[in-house]
């Protein structure tokens, strides 16, 4: 702990130095670009082996991230030397773009539980979707989908901002059967949000994830879910319908999906409370922080990179994605 105190300073000095406002209005980071087609099915685990990694135009990192404070309220108007950053442990080589972001387009997945075991709430869930929906889609840029999941997902509504559409798509779920959270989450990631990447315009790419954490019937595990969603460089935000006084094990599961990818999962105390939670997320959607930077020591090897992001004032909360998978030549 003591060497790590005497190691920040040279870090925040290092990572400040290549906090340059002037940068060149060329340099942009290029969204990722899959190689490979894959089919709609949940997948094996021998299929989740054989996944290649995703691959990138450029050696460029584009972190989408939030400040909030004790309280959870945004910080807005915050500078590039407010922050401090490690990609692998090291400092950036060199940063090429800093913005506070608010109108960038959006690509949200709506992805809900119609297991059984959620039979009593769901209605709730359906019309603080669709709220949520209304809302949320502001541009004629933004899109949304809609999937539901018992023992398979099921796509209700493809990619579009027509709200009529997307209302039906929510509307026209209907709970029973097991629950496959961990492979609703691998093929929403995989099929539509990665698909979402390939375009050259930049896209705010997120997951509204409605469910009790509950999984009984994937093939697909938890650490494959989450891999997958760091591949489509996506963002997952949870709502946990668990309304039991105490956290329980599908509360953990939510929980480690969110903080994985620089999410947040919410609480609502009862039933009632689901349209909150929708609001909280669809105002930090709009309320986030954009860095670009070109890594220190970056190898196209395929391999998982670390991110540590943090803010110089301790009273600031920062919320962004653990880490990428570098791109494999």
């Amino acid at each position: 702990m003591g060497m790590m105190k005497q190691v920040l300073p040279l870090i925040l000095l290092s990572f400040s130095l290549l906090l340059n406002p002037r940068v060149d209005a060329q340099q942009k980071a290029q969204p990722p670009v899959a190689q490979q087609q894959v089919p709609a099915t949940a997948p094996s685990q021998d299929e989740i082996s054989a996944q290649q990694p995703l691959v990138v135009n450029v050696d460029e990192v584009n972190l989408i991230f939030t400040v909030t404070d004790k309280r959870g309220e945004f910080i807005p108007n915050l500078h590039q030397s407010d922050f401090a950053l490690l990609d692998n442990g090291k400092a950036p080589e060199r940063v090429t773009s800093f913005a506070q972001q608010v109108n960038l387009p959006l690509r949200v997945g709506i992805v809900i539980d119609a297991s059984t075991s959620i039979r009593s709430r769901f209605q709730f869930e359906q019309q603080a979707a669709n709220e949520f929906l209304l809302n949320i889609l502001k541009s004629k840029r933004d899109r949304a989908f809609v999937m539901g999941f018992d023992v398979t997902p099921n796509l209700t509504a493809d990619w579009t901002n027509n709200i009529d559409a997307l209302e039906t798509g929510v509307n026209r779920l209907r709970p029973g059967g097991g629950t496959a959270l961990f492979d609703a989450v691998y093929t929403a990631c995989r099929d539509k949000l990665l698909d979402a990447s390939h375009s050259q315009e930049p896209f705010r790419r997120a997951m509204v994830l409605v469910s009790d954490g509950d999984d009984n019937q994937s093939r697909a595990y938890l650490d494959d879910a989450i891999k997958m969603c760091q591949r489509a460089e996506t963002i997952i935000y949870a709502v946990s319908t668990n309304w039991t006084p105490s956290r329980g094990k599908g509360d953990a599961v939510l929980q480690k999906m969110t903080e994985a990818t620089g999410g947040r999962t919410f609480f609502p105390p009862s039933v009632e409370d689901v349209s909150a939670s929708f609001s909280a997320i669809e105002k930090e959607l709009r309320s986030q922080y954009e860095l670009t930077y070109k890594p220190a020591d970056f190898k196209r090897n395929g391999e998982f990179r670390t991110i540590y992001l943090f803010a110089n004032d301790r009273r600031y909360q920062v919320r962004a994605k653990k880490g990428y998978f570098a791109p494999k030549d």
